[in-house]
């Protein structure tokens, strides 16, 4: 089941994607992409639901973020040892945590903003992860069980912000519009596997990154566990696990986006966003 939020930026509503591609909307069932809607009870639910009897939405709507009122947005760091390489920094031994402020949320293809006084803002594809119920010392073992969906993140940083204007990297990672997040949670059901899922960004038609999940130095599992040690984990807590190589820092000459640019990013099964670029 592919969920969604559709409509005007703070007034979205909740939808899912029909097995056609339309939206039908969920406002009579649920009141938002959120919080206990995400259980595994609520999933049931939906799931049991007579699609074709839902409210057939109209022409193309905005998406928002899949996900509404996130308390948490959660970065790993260095997540895959070709970007750890390209950025000249070394494998971690246990996963890199940082955060992004959650006003850095927005919609899948809402513009991107540069924020003023950048000199390098890039370009990160990244599995998401939702949580979906309270998570607090939980086994990798069991740890997959506490998702409620997976979607595409765009983790866009400003790298002079992040690493040379001091303190931790949320400088660099926090800017307005720098967290894409959808187009739409697919719930944990429909992804067999979350460490075999192909992965892509352009930037005007160039590919620059081409990876898979499969090449995470810590996967999703061992991820969540790891998290859940330090912090519980509530629902509509995001996680973004990492990006594969292919970031413009890593390009020679290193190559950094501008106004008018337009990104392009999907993982398969999970859909695909589109941005254009402008100045902040």
């Amino acid at each position: 089941m592919k969920l969604l939020r559709y409509g005007a930026l703070g007034a979205e509503k909740p939808g899912l994607l029909d097995a056609d591609g339309n939206i039908r909307d969920l406002s009579g069932v649920i009141g938002d992409v959120a919080g206990e809607a995400l259980s595994d009870e609520s999933i049931a639910k939906l799931r049991g639901l007579d699609v074709a009897s839902l409210p057939l939405v109209e022409g193309s709507p905005r998406l928002g973020a899949c996900v509404g009122h996130a308390g948490k947005f959660i970065c790993i760091g260095l997540n895959y040892a070709d970007h750890a390489a390209e950025s000249g920094m070394a494998l971690p031994e246990e996963p890199v945590i940082f955060f992004k402020a959650t006003s850095a949320i927005c919609g899948p293809d809402d513009d991107v903003e540069i924020p003023r006084n950048s000199v390098k803002s890039d370009w990160e594809v990244e599995l998401g992860v939702v949580i979906g119920k309270p998570t607090k010392y939980v086994s990798k073992e069991e740890a997959l069980d506490h998702v409620a969906g997976y979607c595409v993140v765009n983790d866009l940083s400003e790298r002079d912000f992040q690493l040379h204007r001091s303190g931790q990297w949320v400088k660099g990672k926090s800017c307005d519009t720098f967290g894409p997040i959808g187009p739409w949670l697919v719930t944990r059901d429909e992804v067999s596997d979350p460490q075999n899922l192909p992965m892509y960004l352009e930037v005007n038609g160039h590919r620059y990154q081409d990876g898979s999940t499969k090449t995470m130095h810590f996967d999703v599992a061992t991820v969540i566990a790891h998290l859940s040690q330090f912090m519980s984990l509530q629902p509509g807590d995001v996680i973004s696990t990492g990006t594969p190589p292919g970031v413009g820092m890593g390009q020679t000459p290193e190559t950094y986006l501008k106004p008018g640019d337009k990104m392009e990013l999907g993982i398969e099964g999970l859909g695909v966003q589109v941005q254009t670029v402008v100045a902040g």
